[in-house]
């Protein structure tokens, strides 16, 4: 089955339980949590402290995106706050091998995000250490643009290394999702689907979350 993970980055922070309450309501598995630093991209947003108040009013899997530089310095406050999957940037780590063994060994999942210029053989010698990887169909650090086709090749390129490699790793793509090129994304090969301004600039954001959830489980059942 597909997954939804509506990004709160898009979210009205005033009305913010009540917005994850609604999206997990609908069947969101995933909440994305954008964590930016104004270093790596050129913008802020929250940290652990905000997440950890999140933690308790959500089931859902808590999906930890790392857009900060050297992100090794704040694993442990992230598993501490309740985090689930702790995703950092091929292009923000000196260190990447050991700091996916640090976030393996604190004892949750772990994934590597790809900027849009980044290609997939950077993960020629880990991937096969990752539950996720993550395409970048935008250039990060800010909500709400247009999503890059050129991501769809680089999936499907991933998909295929995966599969030969007889890997379980999820293909997460974040950016610019929406109601038309969901089906696309999911014919590439992604599992996982973020979403935010698709979600919570509709008029229905639970709508938006089923809509999305059951495009993308019929374009993946009629791929298997």
């Amino acid at each position: 089955m597909i997954k939804i993970a509506p990004s709160i980055l898009g979210a009205d922070f005033w009305n913010i339980g009540r917005h994850i309450a609604v999206v997990e309501g609908a069947g969101a598995q995933y909440l994305h949590l954008d964590v930016m630093d104004g270093d790596f991209v050129p913008n802020i947003s929250f940290g652990p402290a905000f997440i950890k108040k999140l933690r308790p009013h959500s089931n859902m899997f808590f999906d930890a995106h790392l857009m900060v530089r050297e992100p090794a310095r704040f694993v442990d406050d992230f598993v501490a706050a309740g985090v689930d999957l702790i995703t950092v940037h091929h292009e923000a780590c000196l260190h990447l091998h050991r700091t996916v063994q640090q976030i393996k060994a604190a004892g949750v999942k772990v994934g590597i995000a790809l900027n849009p210029a980044t290609p997939i053989y950077v993960l020629e010698d880990i991937l096969e250490e990752l539950d996720m990887v993550t395409l970048m169909s935008v250039n990060p650090g800010f909500c709400g643009q247009s999503f890059i086709p050129s991501t769809l090749n680089k999936c499907r390129k991933l998909y295929s290394v995966i599969k030969s490699s007889g890997l379980k790793t999820d293909i997460q793509v974040d950016g610019g999702i929406c109601l038309d090129n969901a089906a696309m994304v999911v014919q590439a090969g992604a599992n996982v689907l973020v979403a935010a301004a698709a979600i919570f600039n509709a008029q229905d954001p639970a709508q938006a979350v089923r809509d999305l959830q059951q495009i993308g489980d019929k374009t993946y059942e009629e791929l298997t």
